[in-house]
Parts: C-alpha cells; sequence; structure tokens
C-alpha cells in the first residue's frame, strides 16, 4: 500500500543557511500560520471522536494517548496537565511513549519500531472495552502506534488517531481518525515544527472539550483546578470574588475552609 507523505515532502524554502535570523523567523511564521486552517478543516473528524470519549468516560472508561518521539511526548503533557487544571484523577488520561518514561527526555533507540510493546504498555494498566485509545503520530506509520491501535480494535477498544498524512496506515486502522494535513516542514521532515503544533492542538481541544463535557468548568472558570501554587490560590480567590460577589478576605476564608472554587460555591450561603 503506497500513499504520499506529505510530512516528508521537501520544504517550500531552500538554502535556509544562507537566511538571516529575521528571515528565518519571518518564513517559519509563515508556515505556522496555516496549521489553525488545517486543524478547523479536521473539526468534524474531532468532534466525532470527543463525542465517544466523553461517553466512555462517563461510563467509567479512561483516556489513552500513545506514540512515540514528539508525538509520544505531547499526548505525555496533555495527559499530565488534566488533573492540575480539572481536577481528576491522575488514572482518567494516561500518556505512553515508546521507550517508557526515558524517551521524555532522551531518543530511545528503535522504540517505535516494536510491534508489539505498546500492547504491551496499555495491558500494565488493565486496558479493557470500557476505555479509548488515541494513537498520536504524525507520519501515521510509526509501528508502535499502528500495531497497538490494531490490537486494540481486536479486542473491542475504540481508537481515534492524531496523524497528518492521509491514507496513512494509521488513519485507515483508528476507528475515529483525526488527519490534519500541514504540508512539507519548514526543515524538511522536521515533524515537531507544523505537524506537532497541529498535534498539540487537537489535543488541547481534545482534553479541554472532553473536561467540559464531563462538567470540569463552571461559566469559564476552572473550578476544580488543583491549589498548587500561589498563582493558582490567587486565582481561585479572584474566581470566588467575582461568582459571589463577596471581598477578598471572605473568598480566602472561603477558600481555606472548603479546599476548592466548587466546593465554595455549592456551599456559599448553607454553611
Amino acid at each position: 500500500m503506497s500513499f504520499t507523505k506529505t510530512t516528508e515532502q521537501t520544504s517550500k524554502y531552500d538554502h535556509l543557511e544562507k537566511m538571516n535570523v529575521q528571515e528565518l523567523l519571518f518564513n517559519i511564521n509563515t508556515e505556522d500560520k496555516t496549521v489553525p486552517d488545517a486543524v478547523e478543516r479536521a473539526i468534524p473528524q474531532i468532534e466525532n471522536l470527543i463525542t465517544q470519549i466523553v461517553q466512555k468516560l462517563k461510563d467509567g472508561g479512561r483516556l489513552f494517548y500513545i506514540g512515540a518521539g514528539t508525538s509520544g511526548r505531547l499526548g505525555i503533557v496533555d495527559a499530565s496537565e488534566c488533573p492540575p487544571t480539572f481536577g481528576v484523577s491522575p488514572d482518567l488520561v494516561i500518556g505512553l511513549i515508546a521507550g517508557g518514561d526515558k524517551a521524555i527526555r532522551n531518543s530511545v533507540e528503535y522504540a517505535e519500531d516494536s510491534i508489539d510493546q505498546g500492547w504491551k504498555d496499555l495491558e500494565a494498566y488493565h486496558i479493557s472495552e470500557k476505555d479509548v485509545v488515541i494513537g498520536i503520530a504524525a507520519s501515521g506509520t510509526t509501528p508502535y502506534v499502528v500495531k497497538t491501535l490494531e490490537k486494540c480494535n481486536d479486542n473491542g477498544i475504540i481508537t481515534g488517531c492524531i496523524t497528518c498524512n492521509d491514507g496513512s496506515p494509521l488513519a485507515l486502522t483508528a476507528q475515529f481518525p483525526i488527519v490534519v494535513i500541514v504540508g512539507p516542514e519548514f526543515v524538511t521532515g522536521s515533524s515537531r515544527m507544523k505537524a506537532g503544533t497541529a498535534q498539540k492542538l487537537v489535543l488541547n481541544m481534545i482534553s479541554t472539550v472532553t473536561m467540559i463535557q464531563l462538567g470540569k468548568v463552571k461559566g469559564n472558570k476552572m473550578v476544580d483546578m488543583q491549589l498548587s501554587n500561589t498563582k493558582l490560590v490567587g486565582r481561585a480567590v479572584r474566581m470566588i470574588m467575582e461568582e459571589l460577589s463577596i471581598n477578598q478576605e471572605e473568598a480566602e476564608k472561603l477558600l481555606k475552609q472548603y479546599g476548592n472554587v466548587r466546593n465554595v460555591i455549592n456551599n456559599y450561603g448553607n454553611s
């Protein structure tokens, strides 16, 4: 089976080493501006996948991201930000990367070429039909990701993907594919650039919309966020002041009493 790998096509720009800093920055920015439009074209696909995720999570399931290299790291970043942002358990959204935790910071040679390690990694979390697995790979050919989704399909697990090549093995394997065509990279083949940006934008959409649908946002506020530093405590106090029309001193007192913004709002006037 053959398909066009747009992520590997030659850059529209040449002789990069002869460009000055301003020219390089302007041309990179010009390419980056095309990414949101490419994501917009994929919104129907994103919506279809999120609908599946929300239902599974409401029924007690979990969301898994699985990838290699940049794609795997982006999944881990998105998963790791869900607990502090939305106050959910670290076990609700889980990011896995080929090569394990070591690969978050360092390249692990040939880890992405394994055809069975991804399923073993999922089995360590007792993966089941209640869960959803999203494979992330710009090329759409990474064996670690493609073979894992094939195994998930065989076991009745809903699968999605985020890739940047139409007709790729990953796009054809996932039940709910998201394909964002960003075209050739500024530096030929450097898919950490436009493709990585596209993946990050889609991941933001998936996790944020899912959490809103699960009731983790009130109005436009992160009422379940973890108060893990001074900045976030200050933000929580301001939320409470605005929501309840009270002064800072009273807001701080209530926050200390109830522990987070949602509890304050739900209990205000009842104590």
